[in-house]
């Protein structure tokens, strides 16, 4: 029987209890039970089957639901042990492209249907479909006993019911699919930025004469920043501080590979610019592609000279603080590396002197974003460099995380939006 049985003040009040009690529902088959609960207040639906032909081959159609279930399936988890069946007067409905009403179920249905089990004994059907991309994948069927009316002017609300309801149906389960695979997803990210992290220092260098600190924090899961230390001849040490062009997962496979180039093979880590012509012809032949390339800065500290010989591709010129000042180390200077073999670099060198206080860093500390609009939206140097000279006398470390702080409440606690990289190196 399909007639309204309350008052339209009692309808609203349990359409609004059901559209409540569903908005916080993720199970698909939670869903479909609290909307039939719903339903069955404000109309008799005790007798119903239900059919669907998603991802069913032609002309198979399933049984998903109905009132002579000796047990209830959930149409989800448990699809192999659902009725599929072929042909008959279901068979019509399932592949057809619109409701459909017979109100002399008894002359309609053959004795030999497959379907007899479910229609039998029925007056009268009313069967609404769910469409997606235009295909009626799935049926509603109320099944009206001998006696019963049939109120057709309730089919087309139904009809817009059951569609919505559908669409609502599938729209949770594509959301909880997508979750899952973000989730998966997520899962294999920090696998990768895990492995990631594993390829930087486990522990800074130990420098008679210098104190060293570092930071390192990506804007996702995994990031292309990249940073290393090089023990040399003569206790000499490399300084190693890298870039690469864009973010997440395809930025950390390059900056694996980057660092692998630059472990692979012993002895190219002196003179600087050859090392950043080493990385660059091979990244160049082998790696980068579409514009993709890698920043770099590489110096080579000799601590018993108190030298330090500098050679950049690219690369935001590191920050010298000396007797008040902040001083660009752009002395040197070519293009990134990735862009086309054969690339050439120039070399610096520089004395260093007790006191002095120099700060390494990719480029998303200057262009971490906060407030305001346009180039004040950007930390920038303009921020960063009195920030170097207050703490100018204080530790390495000190001064990183008066920087780091200093970003953030810029920032006001947002995430990151760049990999962010920071190493500072005080000359004791």
């Amino acid at each position: 029987m399909l007639s309204p049985k309350r008052t339209w003040q009692d309808e609203l009040a349990i359409i609004d209890r059901t559209m409540k009690a569903i908005s916080g529902v993720n199970d698909p088959e939670e869903l479909v039970s609290i909307y039939w609960n719903g339903i069955g207040e404000l109309i008799e639906t005790d007798d119903y089957v239900a059919v669907s032909r998603r991802n069913v081959d032609s002309p198979f159609y399933l049984i998903t639901r109905s009132s002579r279930f000796a047990e209830s399936y959930n149409p989800w988890t448990q699809r192999d042990l659902l009725p599929k069946l072929t042909g008959g007067l279901l068979g019509e409905i399932a592949y057809g492209s619109s409701p459909v009403i017979i109100e002399d179920l008894p002359s309609r249905l053959a004795a030999d249907d497959p379907a007899w089990f479910y229609l039998q004994g029925f007056q009268a059907l009313v069967a609404l479909p769910q469409y997606d991309g235009g295909e009626a994948l799935n049926h509603t069927i109320m099944l009206v006993r001998p006696g019963a009316d049939v109120n057709h002017g309730m089919i087309p609300m139904l009809h817009w019911q059951a569609g919505l309801f559908g669409r609502g149906t599938q729209n949770l389960v594509l959301r909880n699919q997508l979750s899952a695979a973000l989730h998966a997803l997520d899962r294999e990210l920090q696998v990768v930025g895990n492995i990631q992290r594993s390829l930087l220092p486990d522990q800074l260098p130990t420098i008679p004469g210098f104190e060293l600190a570092a930071h390192y924090e990506t804007s996702s899961r995994a990031g292309g920043d990249y940073y290393d230390f090089f023990p040399l001849a003569n206790g000499a040490w490399g300084l190693f501080i890298a870039d690469v062009s864009g973010h997440g997962t395809p930025a950390a496979v390059l900056m694996a590979i980057t660092h692998a180039i630059a472990h692979a093979q012993p002895g190219t880590h002196s003179p600087p610019a050859a090392l950043l012509s080493y990385l660059n012809d091979r990244l160049a032949r082998a790696y980068t592609r579409d514009g993709t390339f890698v920043t770099a800065f590489y110096a080579i500290l000799d601590p018993a000279a108190r030298t330090l010989t500098c050679s950049s591709a690219g690369h935001n010129p590191p920050r010298l603080v000396r007797a008040g000042r902040v001083l660009s180390l752009d002395e040197s200077g070519g293009l990134p590396m990735g862009l086309m073999p054969g690339l050439t670099y120039d070399e610096a060198t520089i004395e260093l002197v007790s006191g002095d206080l120099l700060l390494l860093y990719t480029d998303g500390i200057p262009e971490a974003m906060g407030p305001g609009e346009g180039i004040s939206r950007l930390f920038g140097l303009d921020r960063l460099d009195p920030l170097l000279l207050e703490c100018a006398a204080g530790s390495a470390e000190d001064c990183l995380q008066q920087i780091r702080t200093a970003v953030a409440e810029f920032c006001e606690n947002a995430p990151p939006t760049d990999d962010q990289t920071l190493i500072a190196m005080r000359v004791e």
